[in-house]
């Protein structure tokens, strides 16, 4: 991407971007689960309240960043995240950690998608829409650098403190400090907002949701939705059981000298997610080059999405046959076919629907990933427990490969 669009903005994005990865618990959140006692089912079940959440609140949410503020609404979103870190340092039972992962949930749906219509809305006001999967790409790679370090800062607070939980408190640092970046934004990237007054808000409401039904009663964009967000769905509940892998790795060969088992997991996960985020930074910031590959971009989205899920397959085979070493390197080619595909796809979204709802719309777009993670989890998580890990992702991928044959785009 040229110079010319990196701008102050553009670097507020990144920056915003790098932030909101500092999620020092994300590497170790099945193993901190699974130290509290709970069982793959228990897991996906949090799993799935936390899709269900998403589920409802989605395009409400949508909506609300859309008509009263983007801005605003990430507030919302920062300080539902960070009440969900204090609760699950402090709390140790299912129930409880239920109650945690609600308001991790909302969380979510009010920040997915909103900050990325946020981001074309930029484009639209400069008049670089022709630059959507470049510019894109540029700010998720910063997110994808965000990963890498924050890897191994959890890696070291783990080692040190030989505690999961405390890389909970550590992450609302980053997240407040992003929460202040948001506010900074320009006013204009809110959108066309409307007056806090009921009459007001319910018009806005309506002519959105409107413009939004006239687009999905529409076949082919209801399936560009579909197909964009079914790679992402299964690769969101799949990725977590990295961490699971990684942990058997470490498990399998002696201990280094001087540590506990922990401690070299920590190492071990440290090192791989480090390495697998630069790889993917590296992938984000390339998503415009592999683009040029194919002759367009569904072309592009239909062959990564088959390409992802035979490597998934793979991958748990590997696992299933105790070649863990070769399991872990076929989920970074998973990681790495998200960040291709991910900004291909919300910049193809981004094109073929109406900026006006735009983030109520790449909100449908994440709607339409967490039905996908919801039913992936559940199943994923049962198989899990009665068959094994690796039986559980080679059987999840053949049942996405065939629903991504139906969900072909033209």
């Amino acid at each position: 991407m040229e110079r010319q669009y990196k701008d102050i903005q553009y670097y507020k994005f990144c920056f915003y971007g790098f932030l909101k990865n500092l999620k020092f618990f994300e590497p170790f959140f099945i193993l901190f689960l699974l130290e509290k006692g709970l069982s793959f089912t228990q897991i996906a079940l949090l799993y799935s309240v936390r899709e269900i959440i998403i589920y409802i609140t989605e395009i409400p949410t949508g909506i609300i960043a859309d008509t009263l503020g983007r801005k605003r609404t990430m507030v919302f979103s920062f300080g539902f995240y960070i009440i969900s870190f204090i609760l699950f340092y402090f709390l140790n039972n299912f129930g409880f950690l239920l109650f945690a992962m609600v308001f991790f949930a909302f969380g979510d749906s009010f920040r997915t998608g909103t900050h990325k219509a946020m981001i074309f809305e930029y484009l639209n006001i400069k008049s670089w829409q022709n630059q959507k999967v470049h510019y894109y790409g540029g700010t998720r790679s910063c997110s994808q650098i965000g990963s890498a370090i924050s890897s191994l800062i959890a890696a070291a607070i783990v080692f040190l403190t030989k505690n999961y939980d405390i890389v909970f408190l550590v992450s609302i640092i980053p997240f407040f400090l992003d929460m202040l970046l948001i506010i900074s934004y320009p006013n204009e990237l809110d959108g066309d907002k409307v007056p806090l007054k009921v009459p007001h808000i319910i018009t806005a409401f309506k002519k959105i949701a409107k413009g939004l039904i006239l687009n999905l009663k529409q076949k082919g964009k209801l399936k560009i939705l579909l197909n964009v967000s079914s790679y992402s769905g299964y690769f969101k509940q799949t990725k977590d059981y990295l961490q699971y892998i990684i942990q058997t790795l470490a498990v399998s060969i002696p201990l280094i000298v001087g540590i506990t088992q922990k401690q070299q997991t920590a190492v071990f996960i440290g090192i791989v997610f480090f390495v697998i985020y630069l790889l993917t930074s590296s992938a984000s910031k390339n998503s415009g080059k592999i683009k040029t590959f194919f002759s367009d971009s569904s072309k592009a989205l239909n062959k990564l999405l088959f390409l992802g899920v035979i490597i998934g397959f793979v991958g748990g085979i590997f696992f299933h046959y105790s070649m863990y070493g070769l399991s872990i390197l076929f989920f970074v080619f998973m990681y790495l076919i998200e960040n291709f595909r991910k900004p291909i796809g919300v910049a193809y979204v981004a094109e073929n629907f109406s900026s006006k709802s735009l983030a109520t719309t790449l909100s449908v777009e994440s709607l339409t990933k967490t039905i996908f993670a919801s039913l992936i989890a559940i199943v994923l998580g049962f198989l899990a427990d009665v068959f094994g890990v690796g039986i559980a992702l080679s059987v999840v991928s053949v049942v996405v490969f065939l629903l991504g044959s139906f969900l072909r785009l033209k």
